[in-house]
């Protein structure tokens, strides 16, 4: 294989882009990449840890389907003739990307129905659990990102696709090596990014990351961090809410049309509304303390609910709950864990909360953390006519594009 180099891309605005403002026009006028090569470490698959410490997986192989448990690291392979065989470690190849030439493998016989992945898979034992890493082309992993990630849109919105998938290969390159020490680059669920194999992959979703091959998102010559979320309400969101420094690409913002109202008000989470009893709250947030971080005493009564301070968009960055046992506070997006109930968290930390009697009522805006792309924005301004590079340089300000060559 070739190395990987950076090829020089001139981008512009289309003539039926919807109007931007000033900065979001600089920020799209022509730019020239010089070409450069990409270190060697890059070079090479992605992995990702489909399944990390299961308690077994199921794969279908050469007309065979076969049952993987371990036991003391070493793998027990089971056929349906009931054959058994030990290992250290198995590896699946795919033959193609056609119903019976990929590979079938999931925890249960409903997902091995389903599955369809290209590469390779390799499978070990973890103990007395199973690993199954998938390596895989960096271009075929995000056929099985796109689509879970964003959605089977259509053509109106396959701008939107196309900046997905820029988002999505800019953050599997910046995190390649990332989890060297549990031997793949990234999860495949909402750890990294959703990844199912082609399952769900569609023509136009292919095409998408196809006509955008190799593109990735820089700052300072540096891969950025390409965080996305489904809803942002109208105003984006800084890393400030997970208590890191600010990324100057990554800023609060105002993602609102022309007319005032939010890019991504047709998504069902614009604005929600959320009602707890005070007896389900005083179990919820002894429940949740752990995952919310919060020193949640032993209570049995709320005084009071108060928002004590606000990140630059309105998204609440410390909450007070007084008790008849003394005070204790979450802050910013650990705050939807401390409400999670039913294995739900919040749709966001974007809410205002009154007291209604034995009711406490919460009514909020936004789905996700706020960081980055807003999905259901970049959805309408595809359809608006903007570019998947105007939508790219809204939400990241000040990146550069780039793009990467075999």
């Amino acid at each position: 294989m070739s190395p990987l180099t950076l090829a020089t891309l001139t981008f512009a605005p289309p003539s039926h882009a919807r109007e931007l403002d000033p900065i979001e026009a600089s920020s799209v006028s022509e730019q020239t990449i010089v070409p450069q090569k990409i270190s060697n470490e890059l070079n090479r698959p992605i992995q990702v840890g489909v399944f990390v410490g299961v308690p077994s997986i199921l794969v279908h192989h050469k007309n065979e389907e076969l049952h993987i448990t371990a036991v003391k690291g070493k793998l027990k392979i089971k056929t349906k003739a009931k054959r058994q065989q030990t290992a250290d470690r198995r590896v699946f190849k795919a033959t193609g990307s056609a119903p019976g030439e990929c590979i079938a493998i999931a925890t249960d016989k409903a997902g091995l129905g389903k599955a369809c992945y290209e590469g390779e898979f390799v499978v070990s034992a973890n103990g007395n659990k199973v690993n199954a890493i998938n390596i895989i082309d960096i271009e075929e992993y995000l056929r099985g990102v796109v689509p879970y990630e964003i959605g089977k849109l259509d053509e109106s919105k396959f701008e939107a696709l196309k900046a997905q998938a820029v988002a999505a290969r800019t953050y599997a390159y910046k995190h390649f090596g990332s989890r060297k020490n549990q031997g793949f680059d990234v999860y495949a669920d909402t750890r990294d990014q959703v990844y199912k194999g082609l399952h769900s992959s569609t023509e136009i979703t292919d095409k998408a990351v196809r006509e955008t091959e190799g593109v990735v998102m820089t700052y300072n010559g540096e891969f950025i961090t390409a965080y996305y979320h489904s809803t942002c309400g109208g105003q984006t969101e800084g890393v400030v809410t997970w208590g890191r420094p600010d990324h100057p690409y990554l800023q609060s913002k105002p993602d609102l049309r022309p007319d005032g109202t939010p890019w991504c008000r047709e998504s069902n989470y614009t604005e929600w509304t959320r009602e707890f009893t005070e007896d389900e709250l005083c179990d919820l947030f002894q429940t949740n303390a752990k995952e919310a971080k919060a020193n949640v005493p032993s209570f049995s009564s709320i005084h009071s609910i108060s928002i004590l301070d606000t990140l630059k968009s309105g998204r609440i960055h410390i909450l007070e709950i007084s008790t008849n046992n003394g005070k204790f506070t979450a802050k910013a997006d650990k705050i939807r864990w401390l409400f999670k109930r039913g294995g739900t968290i919040l749709p966001s930390c974007f809410f205002h909360i009154h007291r209604s009697g034995n009711q406490w009522i919460l009514k909020g805006k936004g789905f996700g953390h706020g960081v980055g792309l807003c999905q259901m924005g970049a959805r309408a301004r595809a359809q608006a006519g903007q570019s998947y590079i105007q939508i790219l340089t809204h939400y990241y300000p000040g990146i550069t594009l780039e793009k990467f060559t075999r």
